[in-house]
């Protein structure tokens, strides 16, 4: 593609980056056939090739984003499919993160859109402040139908309820920094992201990734100073909100690698874990962070990766479960692990199915459940039916946001991909399969 960037334009290491991304594309149009928003709305404007365009006038021209830009960039799910199915390269995700910071620095939404996207911003990655609202949610759910015949507000409002869980766990009796010594002889030495949502919404994740790594001689640090990875701001175009929560976990890993070694910082929800491998980017022109920053990029494993080298012990009495296997877009787009997670079933014993579409987004893509819940829907609707036709026993999922959406549209029960690894290797039998037959 042919850009005109002025001089004066390039001079921003951010307008540079996205000029160079824009030439890579050659418009042939591979991304349509595998955007979620072009299956569902069939407009070439909500495609990456129609965003693109709509990105590159805006960029290019150097003027403030209109409101068309935002309708269209707001539909995107920043799924990454396109990045897959892309034979040029274009990496889409660099491009529409810079959108979307650019968006939030020359456009003003309307009251209600930056009142709740600010909400979100100061709630979500702080577990105290979520773990709260998620109680304030109980209170407000019985209401939820009225809030969803209100406009734009209303149905956010309701999607919000909605996503909540109708019980909110204990907190984990491991929360917190401390270090989980290796069983046997120690193989390596590893952190573990607590996070920000998940540690509310399901800590049994993170208490089975301890376990199966502590039984196969791994010790795990949970270290002090660490919390959101920053990709929930990061998604909203808050640039140095994300930045700043980058920093403070790059510190707090960088601290804890020099003090005791770690072969691997470990993550449990892929969302995260493509964040933080681009925390390298990210912070690229920052002279006080960057080589750190790409120090922990490299660092960064999700916890299946980091499973696959271990020799890992099977236990003999396991169930012989049909898994159906969903792929976060995070997962399978973002980072590109599609076959590990499946291995790693299979090696457990499990028969793993794929699930038809399966590099088609469930709809939840952070905040996106929330902020455009009407397209949301519609894909957890496609995504439920897509994994019902291969009659599974349970979903199996790496990431929180997608287990979240997905639960709420199946009676199937739906567990991370840790838990049956914990399970197959000696630990409880997930929560959600407690009673069933054979379980």
């Amino acid at each position: 593609m042919q850009t005109n960037f002025s001089p004066e334009l390039l001079r921003d290491p951010a307008m540079r980056e996205s000029e160079q991304i824009l030439r890579t594309c050659v418009h042939c149009g591979f991304c349509t056939a595998t955007c979620p928003t072009y299956l569902l709305l069939g407009d070439e404007l909500d495609s990456p090739r129609g965003r693109i365009y709509l990105m590159k006038d805006m960029l290019e021209n150097g003027k403030p984003a209109s409101a068309e830009v935002v309708l269209h960039i707001d539909r995107c799910l920043s799924c990454l499919s396109c990045m897959t199915t892309c034979p040029s390269g274009v990496h889409y995700m660099h491009l529409v993160d810079h959108a979307r910071a650019y968006i939030e620095q020359t456009y003003r939404r309307p009251w209600h859109d930056r009142l709740m996207r600010a909400t979100l911003a100061k709630i979500l990655p702080y577990p105290n402040r979520f773990r709260a609202a998620l109680m304030g949610a109980f209170l407000a759910r019985p209401f939820a139908g009225l809030f969803g015949a209100l406009p734009v507000v209303g149905k956010r409002m309701a999607a919000m309820l909605d996503l909540a869980p109708a019980r909110l766990p204990n907190r984990s009796p491991l929360e917190g920094a401390r270090v989980f010594p290796a069983q046997g002889e120690r193989r390596g030495r590893v952190a573990i992201l607590q996070g920000c949502a998940q540690q509310v919404l399901d800590p049994g994740l993170n208490e089975a990734a301890i376990r199966v790594l502590t039984r196969h001689g791994i010790e795990v640090a949970q270290v002090a100073g660490e919390g959101c990875c920053g990709a929930l701001t990061h998604h909203m175009g808050r640039e140095e909100e994300a930045h700043a929560f980058a920093r403070r976990n790059i510190d707090a890993w960088i601290a804890e690698a020099e003090a005791g070694g770690l072969d691997a910082i470990i993550v449990t929800a892929s969302g995260c874990g493509t964040t933080i491998k681009d925390y390298g980017f990210m912070l690229r022109e920052d002279s006080a962070y960057a080589e750190k920053a790409a120090r922990v990029s490299a660092l960064a494993k999700d916890i299946t990766e980091y499973l696959e080298t271990l020799p890992l012990a099977l236990r003999d009495d396991l169930p012989r479960l049909t898994v159906a296997y969903h792929s976060a877009c995070s997962m399978q787009h973002g980072q590109q692990i599609r076959e590990t997670p499946k291995t790693l079933l299979k090696r457990m014993g499990f028969t793993v199915r794929d699930v038809p579409e399966g590099h088609i987004c469930c709809g939840s893509a952070g905040t996106y459940n929330i902020l455009q819940p009407e397209i949301a829907v519609q894909l957890r609707a496609r995504k439920v039916a897509n994994i019902e036709k291969t009659k599974p026993d349970v979903i199996a999922a790496g990431n929180i946001g997608c287990m979240t959406q997905i639960g709420k549209g199946t009676d199937i029960p739906i567990v991370h991909t840790v838990a049956l690894i914990d399970w197959a290797t000696g630990g409880p039998a997930p929560e959600v399969l407690s009673g069933r037959a054979g379980t």
